[in-house]
């Protein structure tokens, strides 16, 4: 009897298989899953020649001090922050880097062996994004959403047991360093905020497009979509196995600009365009969070201008000449701060300023940094050649 079970179930078996073998490979979804994300970020990072090591830091099950999982999370699951390494010479000072929305520590790949020169260079996917953990995203407010962030990257620094550090973040990723900053000054040594985004709201950016678009139709269906929280990363898995294709016209499109400083080789590109589209298509997770962080028209809900005067960590801003985010907000916000804080513009370059021209960008970095690289303990005080302090 065991038998004719086993020999039925394999004869459904091959049946099954030959059924899915009819259906066209073109229309069969791409899987994708955590392995996937992590074995597409060894292939991008290939192209690295630092060695570095690659590790999942466990955070535990919910936010710090708190009885509750990860923002009303029925699971007790422990959670973790997918974190890279590239060790330097002894001494070296540490710089963390966090990656903005619809990004995750891949982007770097072509700064970590010139910042691995001079620094302890470690990079991180933050909780719901990249290779790490991606809890049911269950926030529901600003301050909740916030805290998701910043919780989960101060439980990483205690697993890490990291102090004194230089804190580099994108666009997204700035408004998070820059918040987690102001909530735990006493662990950054510096921050940088490339092209960061959320310091002015709409009220404060007085948008007559905004306000004109809005008020068509196609305006308002996209505002609907917006407070849905229809994110773009559920267009890549809505479209299957079209998927990658679209992500690959998206590579090539936004970094094969000839005007960038340097755009991306054959290789760069196909490894890159694949660790994208895994990413994206993973579960969504952190990506929900944009809803509450920003309104329609990407300005904050909660902006980093009205935090200027609190700010207690020395700052640099970088930007790329083309950003799309606007440097006036950091001169704003620079007029109420109380510590020391530079703005440098970077040329041939747009709101990735780290790919679209990676030398200037590091030798804005170096510059930002410059008292803790430099040898004898001298501060530089000529800012590079090519770069515009603002």
């Amino acid at each position: 009897m065991a038998e004719e079970i086993s020999s039925t179930a394999a004869a459904s078996t091959v049946a099954a298989t030959k059924r899915r073998s009819l259906w066209p490979s073109v229309l069969r979804w791409i899987p994708t899953s955590t392995d996937h994300i992590i074995a597409a970020e060894k292939r991008l990072l290939s192209l690295v020649k630092t060695p570095y090591e690659q590790e999942k830091v466990n955070i535990g099950s919910g936010p710090p001090g708190s009885k509750i999982r990860w923002f009303r999370s029925s699971s007790n699951e422990e959670r973790f922050i997918n974190t890279i390494t590239f060790d330097s010479k002894k001494g070296s000072p540490t710089i963390v880097l966090v990656h903005g929305y619809g990004a995750s520590q891949g982007f770097f790949f072509r700064n970590f062996d010139a910042l691995a020169k001079h620094f302890r260079v470690i990079a991180i996917d933050q909780l719901g994004w990249g290779g790490s953990s991606r809890p049911d995203f269950t926030c529901k407010s600003t301050e909740e959403t916030e805290d998701w962030f910043i919780d989960s990257f101060e439980q990483w620094r205690k697993t890490k047991n990291l102090s004194n550090f230089i804190l580099l973040g994108h666009s997204f990723g700035g408004y998070v360093a820059a918040k987690y900053a102001i909530k735990h000054p006493e662990h950054i040594q510096h921050l940088i905020l490339v092209g960061p985004a959320g310091f002015s709201s709409e009220t404060e950016h007085k948008s007559e497009w905004l306000t004109r678009f809005r008020a068509t139709w196609k305006g308002a269906i996209i505002n609907h979509l917006w407070e849905s929280n229809f994110t773009p990363q559920k267009v890549i898995r809505s479209v299957g196995p079209w998927g990658p294709d679209l992500v690959r016209r998206y590579t090539s499109a936004r970094f094969g600009n000839p005007s960038n400083a340097d755009v991306l080789t054959e290789d760069e590109s196909r490894l890159l365009t694949d660790y994208v589209y895994h990413t994206l298509a993973a579960k969504a997770s952190g990506e929900l969070c944009l809803k509450y962080i920003f309104s329609f028209g990407a300005f904050a809900r909660k902006p980093l201008l009205h935090c200027a005067s609190e700010w207690k960590v020395p700052t640099t801003f970088i930007y790329g000449f083309q950003d799309w985010m606007n440097y006036q907000g950091a001169q704003e916000a620079r007029k109420n701060m109380k510590v020391p804080c530079e703005i440098i513009r970077v040329p041939q370059a747009g709101h990735f300023v780290f790919i679209d021209n990676p030398t200037a960008f590091h030798s804005a970095v170096n510059y930002a940094c410059r008292k803790f690289i430099s040898p004898d303990g001298q501060e530089n005080t000529s800012l590079p050649e090519g770069l515009e302090s603002v």
